[in-house]
């Protein structure tokens, strides 16, 4: 008799865990893109707060100029500009 009780248990565990739709496989698969959006979202809102602190500075004349000058290599009538290339950051023959 606690035979067929135990039987109907185990096919009962297999079904939930396996083949319901309220599986454990699909929590566990829906709990793991869970965790990788809840990074995504962390990831974006410290960009978000990085671009905001960039559109404060540009709202200067002063840190607008200053991007203008790093970004675009604008320049003033009266400057000269040059232009500083370091060994490391240069192309070498092997990059394509």
């Amino acid at each position: 008799m606690s035979n067929k009780y135990l039987l109907i248990f185990f096919i009962f565990l297999v079904w939930m865990l396996f083949f319901d739709g309220s599986s454990y496989l699909l929590h566990r698969e829906l709990n793991q893109e869970y965790d990788k959006l809840e990074g995504n979202r962390a990831y974006f809102k410290k960009e978000i707060a990085k671009d905001n602190a960039q559109i404060l500075q540009l709202k200067d004349s002063a840190g607008l100029e200053r991007f203008a000058r790093e970004e675009y290599l604008m320049k003033k009538d009266n400057e000269e500009i040059y232009i500083i290339e370091y060994q490391d950051s240069l192309p070498t023959e092997n990059e394509d």
